[in-house]
């Protein structure tokens, strides 16, 4: 790869230094060095002059090679010198033309000679001198044509001919790191466009499947092994969860496989992998009338190479027939699975509903590849959670530390103008016991310690946006799940998804009142088993009032939703009076619509939050849900009241605690 002076020196060199095996025995092959020439010349003088004497001596030698071929020896290094001129190889050079520091190197190597076959620049020996066997225009003998026709031919390139071009080195640009995140994107798109193609296909093709089946058996549904009734007739129901790797008909094998255990699928949900590797994660309801059935249904699809990982979530369990004219009445009304135990949220880690470590294109920090590899890193923290771990903790950076200090010095200013007096309370309280401050960010472990301690609710980290029904139905065990990344440093004023500042100034301090965390748990009492028409109207009051809301103290208006209390530009100005206000009224507000990316134009105000949590408890019996709910401290689970037992079960533990009051009255008297 040098310039053509050098490669033509090169050349030239190599021709020299195998002229004497030219192209396998040609007597008139031209040689390129002028000491070669000379050397040649004086050779034909002397054989004319003693032709005869010389045709004896090479008959002689001739004998000689041919009995003894391998005991030809290298020539002096003079001699090569006079012959090949000067090595323009370094000293320390160990290549294939190094120098005389090279050692031994035997011509028979550069040749690549099997070893029995003789030396490349075997010398003659004479009676008075050593005369060295070349191959210019001297006439060859037999030996020499004998060592000619063993060699093996070399080959180098003339790169003076017109015919030889060098490759012109292929120079492109490398692409930036946003170039690839973009061509990462599209494929990541089109991959979910095609999937999505293939899914629908095999959905059809599966409930033709199972179309099919059901007309063969026994349309009685027990019979069958399919429940209809979620009350009278349903034993258990099961939410699948497996995770496939990226790869066409993967879902077909799937759905194949519970064909094969003879379940019945109600609901499929997928969504992009949130795992290192390229996939799609799977939640599926299933109808199973025993435990049996539904192991097997796991080992038909563990049975499946590309599945990564199976497991399932039990339903609403043994409930017993529904008794009273109105749960009769709806007997045969489906209702949604819900969590029953605390470590039931676990389902909930990975399916998310937007944001985390995917960034929507107009975020601030979408096109930052730093920033986001770092949201990934924390959101893998999340993922991986799972109930009774401790929290895990963030080492945050001088830039997120950067960030959170600008938010909270500018609110934590304006909160004595505009916060509630429950907010008040409790925000010097979290300075003094969990490092609130705007030096660092504190670690949810320690908040969630904290607010156990107030009103029994915990903390949980979460990758990003949940399901309304997810997120409202955490409420009912008091868990909230918070994010512990934060917004792009770019625009510390602004976020579109809820972060560690949203969560930790807006949110935390109000569960940490007694009142407050009652009227969040009734909400999430509220969701579970509710339907997906009642889980958009307790969404909606949770937006009027967890997020948004506004509360009366004396003559004055106070604000003590989340997001208005982690956003000083509506802070101000829900304040004012531009926006509409209006009283709190759980039928109406359920059904206000609302915008989420601008200013709100409606606002609900609340007298106090227990009268808030009593006008919810009175919308709630409004609700279709064919039961009532309650939590049990005590075992950390929710509590189906649909019989007799369990009411009167209920009632005597509501006697217990009314017999407490009145003995603690008594006292008090």
């Amino acid at each position: 790869s040098g310039s053509s002076d050098d490669s033509s020196d090169s050349g030239g060199s190599s021709g020299d230094g195998n002229g004497s095996n030219g192209d396998g025995g040609n007597d008139d092959s031209d040689s390129s060095s002028d000491s070669s020439s000379d050397s040649d010349e004086s050779d034909l003088e002397d054989e004319s002059d003693s032709k005869d004497e010389s045709d004896s001596e090479d008959a002689k030698r001739a004998q000689d090679n041919d009995s003894d071929a391998m005991d030809v020896d290298e020539p002096p290094a003079s001699e090569l010198k006079s012959l090949f001129g000067e090595s323009k190889a370094k000293p320390s050079g160990g290549g294939l033309f190094g120098g005389p520091a090279a050692g031994d190197f035997k011509f028979t190597q550069m040749l690549g000679l099997e070893a029995d076959e003789p030396s490349a620049t075997a010398h003659m020996e004479t009676d008075d001198h050593m005369r060295p066997v070349t191959g210019g225009a001297r006439i060859a003998g037999p030996a020499e044509r004998n060592l000619n026709a063993n060699r093996l031919p070399m080959f180098f390139a003339d790169t003076d001919s017109p015919m030889f071009k060098r490759p012109e080195p292929a120079f492109q640009r490398q692409k930036t790191e946003e170039e690839l995140e973009a061509e990462l994107e599209e494929t990541r798109k089109d991959k979910i466009k095609e999937y999505k193609v293939l899914q629908r296909s095999a959905l059809r093709k599966t409930r033709r499947l199972y179309e099919s089946r059901s007309k063969s058996t026994n349309s009685n549904p027990a019979a069958s092994g399919t429940h209809y009734d979620a009350l009278t007739m349903r034993e258990q129901r099961t939410t699948l969860f497996f995770s496939v790797q990226d790869q066409i008909g993967a879902l077909d094998e799937c759905l194949h496989a519970l064909m094969a255990a003879s379940v019945s699928m109600t609901r499929i949900e997928s969504r992009p992998s949130k795992s290192a590797e390229p996939g799609y994660d799977f939640f599926v309801d299933i109808d199973a009338s025993t435990k049996e059935v539904v192991q097997r249904a796991i080992e038909e699809i563990k049975r499946i190479k590309i599945v990564r990982d199976v497991r399932f979530v039990s339903n609403l369990g043994a409930l017993p027939p529904a008794e009273g004219p109105a749960a009769q009445a709806m007997a045969g009304q489906q209702v949604p699975w819900f969590p029953r135990k605390i470590s039931d949220l676990d389902t909930f880690a990975e399916k998310v509903l937007e944001m985390g470590e995917e960034l929507s294109s107009d975020h601030p920090g979408a096109s930052d590849p730093v920033y986001r590899r770092r949201r990934l890193a924390i959101v893998q923290k999340a993922k991986e959670y799972r109930t009774g771990q401790p929290l895990p903790r963030i080492e945050y950076t001088e830039q997120e530390k950067a960030t959170w200090r600008q938010v909270y010095t500018r609110l934590r200013e304006m909160y004595p103008k505009y916060a509630c007096r429950e907010f008040l309370h409790v925000f010097p309280l979290l300075e003094q016991n969990c490092a609130y401050g705007p030096d660092d960010i504190p670690q949810i472990e320690d908040i969630s310690r904290f607010l156990k301690d107030c009103t029994g609710f915990t903390l949980r980290p979460v990758m990003g946006l949940l399901t309304p029904r997810d997120f409202l139905n955490s409420l009912a065990f008091r868990v909230f799940h918070s994010t512990q990344y934060i917004r792009h440093h770019s625009d510390p004023y602004y976020t579109p998804e809820p972060d560690c500042c949203h969560e930790l100034l807006g949110h935390v301090p109000l569960f940490a009142d007694p009142n407050f965390a009652e009227l969040a748990q009734e909400i999430g009492l509220a969701s579970l088993g509710a339907s997906d028409e009642d889980i958009e109207k307790l969404a909606t009051i949770f937006w009027f009032t967890a997020e948004f809301g506004l509360c009366r103290e004396d003559t004055s208006i106070r604000a003590y939703g989340a997001g208005l209390l982690s956003s000083f530009g509506e802070l101000e100005y829900a304040l004012t009076e531009a926006p509409e206000k209006r009283s709190f009224e759980p039928s109406k507000t359920a059904i206000q619509k609302y915008p989420i990316t601008q200013f709100q134009p409606v606002y609900f105000v609340a007298d106090s939050f227990r009268d808030a949590t009593s006008k919810l408890r009175e919308f709630n019996t409004t609700m279709k849900r064919p039961f009532q709910v309650r939590y049990n401290p005590y075992t950390q689970s929710v509590e189906v009241l649909n019989s007799k037992d369990k009411v009167q079960h209920f009632a005597r533990s509501i006697s217990n605690e009314v017999q407490l009051l009145a003995s603690a009255l008594e006292q008090l008297q």
